[in-house]
């Protein structure tokens, strides 16, 4: 029989757990550990406040202080607000296009920075590239099929900085609603990335932002900082998107992640051939922060996830996939990044390299914990 969480929703089937004398998972003590150093309320008001006063001092004289990728969700643009409205800095936008943008999330970014008056900058990924990179994801028979996405927007925030000489990068991530996925569900860097393509791709990755170890590197040296201003703040999406919506007239797009149609697939994926939920991340991660009982995680979990019914056909579509190879992609055995090359390695010999990089607020602490171990 197998152990669930006395706590969350995560059980012994998920990769690395272990549980405590109570029945509690390891992965609730990271949540509490984190909840220590990066507090809300008051003593989180302050340190937010504290980090803004430091990015304006930072970027005076320059037309931005700060840079925020945004995608249209609910996540970015509530950092969008709170960086202007709230904290006062002036932010530049900064949005990786994979082609795949849902008309929601188009219009979502578009209505947000029009009523905030935040300049856009973005990176438009050529489409038949783009669609070779997929394609190569998709043959290696790997969850993280649109790391491709994740790696790619980290590199144009990166380059963003270095272009505009801004010095922080705000990430509009929170555990409290979001977790930290288990490695072995979903793992992504940029040698993982060029190792699939090498093998399985078709055209030079020429246009494709991918972010390499010398490249990133660089721009750790340069003391471009990463923050998670979210982290201190008492973040109800409910509550959040109610807000939105009434006053940038933003619209939800169904889903966690969903405002992407490439980003929607994956997660159809991850459920029908990988048989992994990414809710159960998520809700966890609600249950621990008390937005949610376990009792109604339970029960929300348990609910079949639908999908709009013409991603499959779409992704067949736009990748020049037959119904025969699009069979033959998903009826291949699953494979995890242990049958790749990738940095992970290299990671963990230089744990302590990272570890000063998490204290000078150049990586995200859920990096050190997830990547370095």
């Amino acid at each position: 029989m197998s152990q669930i969480c006395k706590r969350c929703l995560y059980d012994d089937t998920v990769p690395g757990i272990s549980f405590d004398s109570e029945g509690v998972c390891n992965y609730c003590g990271v949540h509490d550990e984190m909840n220590r150093e990066y507090p809300t309320g008051e003593s989180g008001r302050r340190r937010l406040l504290e980090i803004a006063e430091k990015i304006k001092r930072d970027g005076k004289g320059k037309k931005y202080d700060c840079i925020i990728g945004v995608s249209g969700g609910c996540d970015s643009s509530y950092l969008l607000h709170i960086a202007k409205k709230e904290l006062g800095l002036r932010p530049l936008a900064v949005h990786f296009d994979n082609t795949w943008n849902s008309k929601t999330a188009v219009e979502n970014i578009d209505i947000v920075l029009k009523k905030l008056d935040i300049d856009l900058w973005t990176y438009v990924m050529d489409n038949d590239e783009w669609n070779d990179l997929a394609k190569s994801m998709l043959k290696a028979s790997v969850p993280e099929i649109d790391a491709l996405t994740d790696i790619a927007l980290t590199t144009t925030l990166y380059m963003a900085a270095d272009k505009f000489k801004i010095k922080y990068i705000l990430n509009g991530h929170s555990f409290r609603t979001e977790g930290i996925t288990p490695s072995n569900w979903f793992y992504f860097d940029g040698k993982y990335i060029e190792s699939i393509h090498r093998q399985f791709g078709t055209r030079k990755m020429i246009r494709f932002p991918n972010l390499n170890l010398s490249k990133w590197m660089v721009w750790l040296i340069k003391d471009i900082k990463r923050l998670r201003p979210l982290y201190y703040v008492d973040y109800r999406k409910d509550e959040v998107k109610k807000m939105l919506s009434e006053t940038y007239g933003w619209k939800w797009y169904g889903g966690h992640h969903l405002e992407n149609r490439y980003c929607a697939y994956n997660h159809y994926l991850l459920n029908t051939k990988f048989k992994r939920d990414l809710r159960m991340v998520e809700y966890s991660a609600m249950i621990r922060s008390g937005y949610m009982t376990r009792e109604e995680g339970t029960r929300e979990v348990s609910k079949v996830q639908e999908y709009p019914g013409e991603l499959v056909s779409e992704v067949k579509k736009r990748l020049g996939l037959s119904d025969p190879e699009y069979e033959t992609i998903i009826s291949s055995p699953p494979k995890t990044p242990q049958d790749y090359k990738t940095y992970k390695p290299t990671f963990k010999m230089m744990r302590p390299f990272f570890w000063v990089m998490y204290r000078t607020n150049r990586i995200p602490k859920s990096f050190y914990i997830k990547y370095c171990f």
